[in-house]
């Protein structure tokens, strides 16, 4: 067994090798103590050896953890790697306690060089042979803590690193012991299984032993090491230089980048896939900077958020939580409550039982959204600056935790703060993506999710290839993909993209593009697809203040082609492919009522429509799914009446038409919003259906169920339940044809004047009236009710 060394003489086995679990608060206090009393001349610690210019800006108070440093290949910069610190990484304990004393830190892994390139080089000279890859899956990756947990007879790790590390006091006799004991530990383990199912351990451990011995050559034996715990045995092994040099010797390279970035606890997770992640990020922070009473600190807490969302959480609930865990705690022989203690009381006592806000509390507290900070003095590419300058200047601040910003674009600020967010979003970076606003739909407002994930940061790195601002970026990388784009539609939603990002020197060249393919396209589903897309590209330009005088005269070419070429591109279609063009329809139908109210001098445009709608609802070689359509859309617009309306629908369903046709009339005419209404009060059309619908035979209607199901299916509960009342009822019960009155289910013949006298004193009460007013009010309130 490992000897530990004292104080006094905490080199005289060599280096001090101090090793932790990465993100382990207990691992940091031991790490921390551990220097104070050895109080070495240098740390080595695990990381990316290009970082060492930026462990300085460690001093400096902007830099606040979770921070990583992130290295991304220069002429690749999609190509990156990320090492996470947070307050209680033990590398970030070691690296603050070097820069506050001013002692030399170096980070000693690999080189991402060799990092980057790895994961690219798919020509690896030393291919594994059938026996070497025979050898690695008989030893599979072992996690290290597992099997410790396992041998201690745990059957949860986190749970045995609670009670064997986390829960020892911050004041212990023997700084040292902790990391003998591991070391001891992982030289068990390393004895068994090797490298662990971690072939590439062995390269970084041998560059790590020539940093070792190159920092001893410089500093004596008065070096400290604060490393994975599994690398120490590996570390304190004797190796030849030869051949630790041998093992780095070809290995791939790149040119790399190095900076700080934000990080997130969220992203510290282990269920965010990071490979060193832990469960629980919040509460390894709690029990980090929690100076004493951290069961009882962390139940506060919990009560505090419970309050915030209007749960009833008094003191004596946070006394009772706190002596369930401690109970549960001796029950378990634990020595003092952990996570799994404290989530119990929680669940038991703040929550009543309940998991949904015990959800809430895990998302929160025990994960949570904490989101670090860089200062500006960090390197970063010439985009970044950019955008740091942009978010100032807007107020918008990057945070962790997803919100809603509502945008009013009449207003100089939201207006850029939109085109900052577009252009973020053509630029392939995600921070905000749009949503349906609860409120108005004009197009003077905006809703935008907001959630800053440290991935962007790569994002931005990539982006940078297109410019060094946001604006110059977002144009170019506008005009290259309308250069690209293979579809008109592409291209169309290019245009709108453009406007909505306040990109004028870019629209020329998509404007250019788009006139161009429209040219040469004669598929009409093309057309129609790219069509409505450019027609809210003129109400967007409306609102911001953009000429779009050529989209204009494009818009208006297209609609006319389209009006040429759909009702021959309509015959003949088979079913999946009508289903398609009736979007289409209902998308170029759309877009040209909003054509024909934004352009001035284009007044024909919607009755040229009408016609092409009338053509496809008469000819026989349609599909009966976009007869019926067209016939519903002529309807909506008032051009047709009931009376021809059900004679269309007549002979649609007379006996001579094949069961399937007559259901994908059906369907394209009630389908879609209120078609359903649209039966509920037209009883003639219900008639209609209802005849036709008894009429089916046997044989075809099996084969035309799955078109009515999916056309009624989608009404909602209440029209399904009133149809079905009419049906029931039968002729007569509902409302008349045309809309004419009569008897609903619900409503009287005539209003029921008792009834509505019953709410004047209500009325009375919201209205600020008295009964003593004068007896006309009460007439007109009678009226109201009525």
């Amino acid at each position: 067994m490992s000897d530990a060394p004292s104080p006094a003489g905490a080199f005289d086995c060599g280096p001090l090798l101090l090793g932790v679990r990465h993100h382990g608060p207990g691992s940091a206090r031991a790490v921390r103590a551990a220097l104070d009393a050895a109080a070495p001349a240098v740390v080595l610690i695990e990381g990316p050896p290009e970082a060492d210019p930026l462990i300085p800006l460690a001093a400096d108070p902007a830099l606040r953890p979770p921070v990583a440093l992130l290295a991304h290949a220069v002429d690749e910069p999609g190509r990156s790697a990320f090492w996470p610190l947070a307050e209680f990484s033990p590398e970030w304990v070691a690296i603050r306690w070097a820069v506050e004393r001013g002692v030399p830190a170096r980070f000693i892994d690999l080189p991402a060089t060799h990092t980057l390139a790895w994961e690219e080089d798919t020509g690896d000279p030393e291919e594994a042979s059938e026996e070497e890859e025979e050898e690695e899956a008989r030893h599979a990756r072992v996690d290290p803590l597992a099997a410790l947990a396992e041998a201690a007879g745990y059957d949860d790790p986190e749970r045995w690193w609670e009670d064997a590390i986390e829960h020892r006091g911050p004041g212990l006799r023997e700084p040292f012991a902790p990391f003998a004991a591991l070391e001891d530990a992982m030289g068990a383990l390393r004895e068994r299984y090797g490298d662990g199912g971690r072939p590439r351990d062995l390269v970084r451990e041998a560059y790590m032993r020539l940093q070792v011995r190159a920092a001893r050559k410089e500093f004596g034996d008065e070096v400290a090491v604060v490393c994975g715990a599994w690398h120490v045995p590996a570390l304190r092994a004797k190796a030849t230089v030869t051949a630790d040099r041998a093992l780095l010797k070809g290995l791939p390279k790149l040119r790399t980048d190095l900076t700080w970035v934000p990080w997130t606890h969220r992203r510290l997770a282990r269920s965010s896939g990071y490979g060193a992640g832990i469960d629980s990020p919040g509460w390894y922070a709690h029990l980090f900077g929690a100076p004493d009473r951290p069961v009882e600190r962390w139940l506060t807490k919990v009560a505090g958020l419970l309050r915030e969302e209007d749960r009833i959480v008094s003191a004596a609930h946070v006394i009772e939580a706190v002596r369930l865990a401690d109970t549960l705690a001796v029950m378990r022989g634990r020595p003092l409550p952990g996570l799994t203690e404290t989530t119990d009381a929680v669940r038991a006592v703040l929550c009543e039982g309940s998991d949904v806000p015990l959800s809430l509390v895990y998302d929160r507290l025990v994960v949570g959204d904490v989101l670090g900070e860089v200062p500006e003095s960090a390197p970063a590419v010439p985009l970044q600056r950019d955008l740091a300058r942009e978010q100032r200047r807007l107020r918008l601040k990057p945070e962790a935790l997803e919100r809603e910003l509502e945008l009013d674009l009449r207003g100089e600020t939201d207006a850029a703060r939109g085109r900052l967010l577009h252009r973020l979003r053509l630029l392939g970076v995600g921070w905000g993506e749009p949503a349906r606003s609860r409120g108005s739909t004009g197009t003077f407002r905006e809703t935008w999710r907001l959630r800053w994930e440290p991935e962007l940061s790569v994002r931005i790195a990539e982006a940078g290839v297109w410019g060094t601002t946001v604006l110059g970026a977002a144009t170019a990388k506008a005009e290259a993909d309308a250069v690209a784009a293979r579809a008109l539609a592409d291209v169309t939603a290019l245009a709108e993209r453009c406007l909505l990002a306040g990109l004028p020197d870019a629209l020329p060249v998509v404007m250019r593009v788009l006139a161009d393919r429209a040219a040469l396209d004669a598929d009409v589903s093309h057309l129609a697809q790219a069509l409505p897309a450019l027609v809210r590209s003129l109400r967007y330009g409306d609102v911001r203040g953009t000429d779009t005088g050529a989209l204009a005269d494009v818009a208006a070419a297209l609609a006319e082609r389209v009006f040429i070429g759909l009702p021959p591109a309509c015959a003949t279609l088979d079913t999946d492919a009508a289903q398609e063009m009736r979007g289409h329809v209902d998308a170029v139908h759309g877009a040209v009522g909003l054509l024909a109210e934004t352009l001035t001098g284009h007044d024909g445009l919607r009755p040229r429509w009408r016609a092409v709608l009338r053509t496809l609802s008469q000819r026989d070689t349609v599909p009966g799914l976009l007869r019926g359509r067209a016939v519903r859309l002529l309807l909506d617009d008032g051009v047709l009446e009931a009376e021809e309306v059900a004679r269309l629908m007549g002979l649609a369903l007379s006996p001579g038409t094949p069961p399937g046709d007559a259901a994908a009339w059906v369907e394209g005419f009630v389908g879609g919003g209120g078609g359903g209404l649209l039966l509920v009060h037209d009883e003639r059309l219900l008639a209609l259906v209802d005849a036709w619908l008894t009429s089916v035979p046997a044989d075809a209607f099996t084969d035309v169920l799955p078109l009515l199901r999916r056309t009624f299916s989608a009404y909602e509960p209440g029209v399904r339940r009133t149809l079905g009342e009419l049906v029931r009822r039968g002729p007569g019960s509902g409302a008349g044809a045309g809309g004419h009155p009569a008897t609903s289910p619900g409503f009287a013949p005539e209003a029921d004047a008792g009834r509505a006298d019953a709410v004047l004193p209500v009325l009375h009460l919201l209205l600020g009236l008295t009964p003593e007013q004068p007896r006309s009010t009460d007439d007109d309130l009678a009226g109201v009710g009525k």
